[in-house]
Order: structure tokens, then C-alpha cells, then sequence
């Protein structure tokens, strides 16, 4: 992992609270699991044993946050750029209390990761011991962090665990299968036959006006808290989440979603510009951000920030064209598919490029159609 203290500015960190449990009392590690809620900006990790690698604590800690532990794709070195990853979602949605169980048991190297997250993110940090005594590893990596320590159990509880998560009230919504497909127009072109190119100069592009293409339908209350969902849970990888959520209000194609970068997305405006300098479409334009989408464009831009070493896209990059069209299906979003006589290869499978060739056809029939007149008139056809 890079120097972390180079890629984002240091947060304002809390102290460390160290819960010493000397007799590893069930009752600290129930009430540990029962305050972790994520909406509410609480994570309990429980790391899982076996293991001491760092990686693999970066994968418990995006399983904690709801979303798988692997990242897809292919990464420099081969390493997977799982820490990045995880910062960069508790920066975005945001999390500001984070719980490790068996704390005893980390080497001071995940402690260390730990006091890394701490110092970018902000984040509360509660380390629980269960034991009478701080292992050495542990006594260690905390020499040069600001720490409190307690063993009363209500002051824990209190302080630093956080209140159970409520129940929340049942839905007025219709329950829905969990394998439903959602077919959704915007990503008709996701796989377009257009090719922008990124500007290379600094560029301010303006509000989107579609000229030739229709804009994509806003998508309902429901659809899009379903489509955000989907998108949380499917993949860990911010980028690929954050080109779906992309897609689903711009419309755009792949290839143009890959002409963002970091600086093109407008926290404070909500605005995300993509860039078309040969107007192949649009031209180059800014389009309005949706707030079920900010979370997905947020984790985006830190997760470039934190990984340097990655290509400098904040969405899709040049080779990640057949990872977003897995990830989409793995959360069962697709555009409309054709009608069952219009069907080609296997059965089941996405077509994603159905109403591109549909609309190429249409064109090759019109020129041919308008030539056959002249081919009358002129020899020469």
C-alpha cells in the first residue's frame, strides 16, 4: 500500500479506546455484534482466525461493511488494493465507529493498519483485549498512538460500543425475489460502439443537453434505492459500483463513463463530467448526480486517491469492460432484451449490445434503401 499520508490529508482522529476483558465475558462481544450497523456508521470487526496477514484483515473488514472480500480485476504486482478499497467506503458513506473484536490476538503490523485507517478516516477506533493483559504486539503498536484504556464494562458499553441497532418498521413495499432481474433502459448503450477520448486539456464542460439520443428515464424511488442496493452488496470495488451508478443516470457508454477522472466529479455541485471531444454524442457534458448515486461517486474519487499506483480513471478503466458487465449481472441488472424470436446465442444469456445492432441495422437498411434509387439513375451503382 502507498503512503497513505501522501494520497489524502490526515483526519482528526479520536483517541483509541482499549476494552480490557480479563475473563472474555460473552456479554462484551454480544453487545459488540448487536451495535454493528453500518447505516448508522458502526462496524463491529470480528476478524477471522487463522490468519495473520494484513490482506486478509482488509478482506474481514469489507465483509464487516456488507460487501464481498475480493476484488475483481487485475492489479499491479498483484496485489489487491483491498485497504484502499475499504478506506475509501468508510470515507464515503460514511462509518465513524469502527469495534475490533479479539483485539489480543492482532499483530502489531494489523494494528498498525488499523491506526493508518484511524488516521484518515477519523474514525473511532475501540479495540477490545480479552485478555487481563495487552499483549506485547499490541502494548507496542500503540506507543505511538493517543489510547485510553478501561476495564468497566459499563463505561464500554456506554462510550464505546454504541446502542444496539433497532429493528427497522416493515415495509409498505411489496417484497420482491431476490434473483428479480432489473431491466433498466439507461444501460442500452453501456455497451456502444461510440469511442471518446478523453480531453487531455483542463475542461469545464457544460450541462448536458441530448441532442441525439434521448435522455435516460429518472429512475423511480424504489428502482433506485433497489439498484444502489444491489450495487453495495455485489462488489467491493468502487470503481465498478460507481460506473453502474453512472451509467443508470447519464446513459453513457462504456467507453465515455472511461473518459472521467478523479477531478471530474463535483462533490459540493453533484455534478460528474464525461468527456466526448470529437462529439460522437454529446460532446463533452456535465450531468446532475442523483443522491442515491454521491455515496458511489465519493468512494470513487478517494479510492483513486488512495491507490497512485492504479491508472488515474475514476470509473472504468481500459480493462475493466468485462468485469462491469460481471459485476452488473452479478447483481442482476441488464437493459432490455430482445424479443424471444429475436434471440441469439445461449440461452440466459445477456445481450447487452441488442438494441445497438438493432439501431445499426435499421441505418445499413435506410442507406440501402436511399442507394437503390441512384444505382437506377447512375451506372455507376
Amino acid at each position: 500500500m502507498p503512503d497513505p499520508h501522501a494520497a489524502m490529508p490526515l483526519a482528526v482522529s479520536p483517541s483509541v479506546a482499549v476494552v480490557i476483558d480479563p475473563g472474555d465475558d460473552a456479554i462484551h462481544t454480544h453487545t459488540a455484534l448487536a451495535a454493528h450497523h453500518p447505516p448508522s456508521g458502526r462496524i463491529t470487526l470480528h476478524p477471522g482466525p487463522g490468519t495473520t496477514s494484513e490482506t486478509g484483515l482488509a478482506h474481514d473488514l469489507l465483509a464487516a461493511l456488507g460487501k464481498p472480500p475480493l476484488l475483481p480485476g487485475r492489479f499491479p504486482a498483484g496485489r489487491q488494493p483491498a485497504w484502499e478499497a475499504a478506506t475509501a467506503w468508510i470515507i464515503a458513506l460514511p462509518v465513524t465507529r469502527l469495534t475490533v473484536l479479539r483485539a489480543h490476538r492482532l499483530t502489531a503490523r494489523r494494528t498498525m493498519r488499523l491506526l493508518q485507517l484511524r488516521a484518515l478516516t477519523g474514525i473511532h477506533l475501540t479495540l477490545i483485549c480479552h485478555r487481563p493483559h495487552l499483549p506485547a504486539a499490541l502494548h507496542q503498536a500503540l506507543q505511538a498512538a493517543d489510547h485510553t484504556i478501561t476495564t468497566d464494562y459499563a463505561a464500554a458499553r456506554r462510550h464505546y460500543y454504541g446502542t444496539p441497532a433497532a429493528e427497522p418498521p416493515p415495509s409498505d413495499e411489496p417484497a420482491r425475489p431476490a434473483n428479480r432481474w432489473l431491466t433498466l433502459p439507461a444501460l442500452d448503450r453501456l455497451v456502444s460502439y461510440d469511442s471518446p477520448a478523453s480531453c487531455t486539456a483542463p475542461c469545464t464542460p457544460p450541462p448536458i443537453t441530448f441532442r441525439h439520443r434521448p435522455p435516460p428515464a429518472r429512475l423511480t424511488q424504489q428502482t433506485a434505492r433497489e439498484a444502489a442496493r444491489r450495487l453495495s452488496t455485489t462488489t467491493a470495488h468502487p470503481r465498478l459500483a460507481a460506473a453502474l451508478a453512472a451509467a443508470l443516470f447519464t446513459g453513457a457508454s462504456f467507453q465515455q463513463l472511461a473518459t472521467a477522472r478523479p477531478g471530474d466529479y463535483d462533490d459540493a455541485a453533484a455534478t460528474l463530467a464525461l468527456h466526448d471531444r470529437a462529439r460522437y454524442t454529446d460532446g463533452c457534458a456535465t450531468h446532475r448526480v442523483p443522491l442515491w448515486a454521491h455515496v458511489f461517486l465519493k468512494a470513487a474519487v478517494c479510492f483513486a486517491r488512495l491507490a497512485p499506483g492504479q491508472d488515474q480513471h475514476l470509473l472504468a478503466g481500459p480493462h475493466d469492460r468485462i468485469h462491469l458487465l460481471r459485476t452488473a449481472e452479478e447483481a442482476r441488472i441488464r437493459p432490455p432484451q430482445p424479443p424471444a424470436g429475436q434471440r441469439t446465442g445461449p440461452d440466459g444469456r445477456i445481450q447487452w449490445d441488442w438494441r445497438e445492432r438493432e439501431e445499426a441495422q435499421h441505418y445499413d437498411a435506410m442507406l440501402t434503401t436511399r442507394r437503390q434509387p441512384m444505382a437506377r439513375r447512375d451506372p455507376r451503382y
